[in-house]
Order: C-alpha cells, then sequence, then structure tokens
C-alpha cells in the first residue's frame, strides 16, 4: 500500500501574465511529483477551491500533506502590510494550504514544506516571515539563485549547518550540507511548537520541524531537483512517505471517522 499525499496547487494567473478574462487554472510543478513517486508515495494535486467542506474531505482522504515552492505568502496571513519588495502573491493557495498545514498540525498527520512551503508551515503555527532578506538587512548572503539568472535548479548555492541531535540531523547524518537556493523571503519570528534546525552561513533559518515526535518538517531549499542523486535528501523523502504509510497503516485518523 502506497501512501497518497495531498500536494496543493498554486494558480496559474499568479504566476503568469494570462488574461483576467480567462476562468483560473490550478497547476504544480512536476518536479514536486516526481520526487514523491520516487519514493512510492503516490501525489495527487488539490485544487483550490472556496468550499471548506469540500476540501476538508479531501485532507481527511490524504495521508500526508505536501506544501511546494512558489510565489510569496501574502502577509496578510501573518498580519502585516505588503511592501513594495514582496512578490507576486496567491492568496488562494495561502488559505487552502494554511487549512490543510493546520489541519494536519492539530490531528499529527505527516507534513513536509520546501522553500515557500517551510514559510507556510511558519506561519500556520504562528509566525512571520521577512518579506525580502536582501532588503532587510546587508547580513545576509545571496539567497535568490533563481534559473531566470542564469542558474540550474540544482545549484548548490551554499553551506547550511544542521544541529546535533534534530530529527534532520539524524536524516542527513552530517552537521553541515550543501543546498540550491531558490527565495527572497525567510523566517523571522519562529511559529509556535516548531524548532530552527538548520541555518545558513548567515543564521537564517533553513529547515524547521516540530517539537514532539511526528513529522512535520520545513526545507527553504528544493530538495526535489536533488532527490535523485543525493542520499540524504532520499532520506527526507523517505521518511517522509514512510510516516504517510504509518498515519495510512495505523487506521487512526482523526480525520478518517
Amino acid at each position: 500500500m502506497r501512501p497518497l499525499i495531498g500536494v496543493p496547487t498554486q494558480t496559474l494567473q499568479a504566476i503568469d501574465n494570462i488574461p483576467p478574462d480567462l476562468p483560473h487554472s490550478w497547476v504544480m510543478n512536476n518536479r514536486y511529483f516526481v520526487a514523491l513517486t520516487v519514493v512510492e508515495a503516490v501525489p495527487i494535486m488539490v485544487p483550490l477551491l472556496n468550499d471548506t467542506d469540500t476540501l476538508r474531505a479531501m485532507y481527511e482522504r490524504v495521508d500526508g500533506v505536501f506544501l511546494a515552492g512558489g510565489v510569496d505568502v501574502d502577509p496578510a496571513s501573518y498580519r502585516e502590510d505588503k511592501l513594495d519588495v514582496c512578490g507576486r502573491t496567491d492568496p488562494d493557495r495561502d488559505r487552502v494550504e494554511l487549512l490543510f498545514t493546520k489541519w494536519a498540525i492539530e490531528d499529527g498527520k505527516p507534513v513536509l514544506g520546501v522553500c515557500r512551503g517551510m514559510q507556510v508551515i511558519n506561519v500556520a503555527a504562528g509566525g512571520s516571515l521577512v518579506q525580502d532578506v536582501e532588503h532587510e538587512s546587508e547580513r545576509f548572503l545571496k539567497h535568490d539563485y533563481y534559473p531566470t539568472q542564469g542558474f540550474a535548479r540544482d545549484y548548490l548555492a551554499h553551506d547550511a549547518h544542521v544541529r546535533e541531535g534534530s530529527m534532520l540531523h539524524r536524516i542527513y547524518g552530517s552537521t553541515t550540507i550543501k543546498v540550491n537556493s531558490m527565495h527572497h523571503q525567510g523566517i523571522r519570528k519562529l511559529g509556535d511548537q516548531l524548532d530552527a534546525s538548520i541555518h545558513a552561513p548567515d543564521d537564517l533559518i533553513e529547515g524547521i520541524e516540530g517539537t514532539n515526535d511526528n513529522f512535520l518538517v520545513g526545507v527553504q531549499w528544493h530538495p526535489e531537483m536533488l532527490v535523485e542523486k543525493d542520499r540524504g535528501t532520499q532520506r527526507l523523502f523517505r521518511e517522509f512517505r514512510d510516516a504517510a504509510a504509518s498515519w495510512m497503516m495505523s487506521g487512526s485518523t482523526k480525520s478518517r471517522n
């Protein structure tokens, strides 16, 4: 039995210059689905419906939640005004991802978030974000190695330091790893019941995990681009898959009754 993983989508109009009169389309980068199938999970796309009952029914049928990268989280989600340095936002996606994440945190259902996904976990837990790290302080190193600037998506941009004794240290088996980097935002205030276990050399948070035994993990880089060649990344996805499989097999579901 392979666990079912819900992957919320994003609004095409929020990422591309689509005519405003075209009905909204919901899409997602295929690399996230490939990475999940590499470890024998079964990913399904979650549409951004404005229907909480239907979304809840979808949530109850999945064994884990995967939060992908994408456009910026709207600062309204963490009670701040949007600055000029904040990029495009997708409020419909924010709404669905925050719902799924809050439900999963409450139930103890496995969650893995990457890049924006880590930031969503933090906001769902009551934290806040830096809207643009370069604008925030000169102490921050370069984090925005986007393909649009000529960098490959698997370009290893900088080191990240992993705290000994953390879940992510157990997964990666090292106190120093190299990561790719395609983001301009980051965590400012850490959310409740979250632990920052990986930091960049400039001390920006690169990895978070829950403070209990449930699988609640977020990383700031893009491991979906590294899963086919990096053993630590393979273990990250495999542990997420195993946690979702355990949820599926336990039959315990506050969410399946």
